[in-house]
């Protein structure tokens, strides 16, 4: 009986990380529409309470200031662009997200800009929701 238990976890566990990783996947993008036309509602959802979200510039946001400088236009982004993304889920409420990011910028006294940066997201899944715990930018190679 437990070797077919056994046997019924192994065949249900990859559809579950694959399930997993999809949910990853939706809420990252979930957070770029809400980055690009920002809806502080859906950012709250997003956005875990403990967020260190890391800047390629050094500048480090909380959940708060992240939030706030989205919804007044201080950080403004006209678009964003997401490429090479990998997402490894770890343990049942863990995910690393890589990816490429290139975005247009024009945020409050600001010129406008293009960044095109490497980044890596921790999300962590609180109850049934995955929520952006840590983020980290840095400047990609030209």
């Amino acid at each position: 009986m437990a070797a077919a238990f056994c046997s019924m976890v192994l065949a249900i566990s990859p559809a579950g990380a694959a399930d997993e990783t999809a949910a990853v996947e939706a809420a990252a993008e979930q957070l770029r529409v809400a980055m690009v036309d920002p809806d502080k509602e859906r950012l709250e959802a997003l956005i875990a309470p403990q967020l260190s979200y890391g800047h390629s510039s050094g500048k480090v946001d909380t959940k708060e200031s992240l939030i706030d400088n989205l919804m007044t236009g201080a950080s403004n982004f006209s678009s964003i662009a997401i490429g090479d993304q990998s997402v490894q889920v770890v343990g049942d409420d863990i995910a690393i997200v890589r990816h490429t990011f290139v975005a247009d910028t024009h945020g409050k006294g600001k010129d406008p800009a293009r960044v095109n940066l490497k980044v890596l997201q921790i999300w962590k899944k609180t109850g049934s929701e995955w929520q952006l715990l840590a983020r980290q930018a840095v400047t990609a190679s030209a």
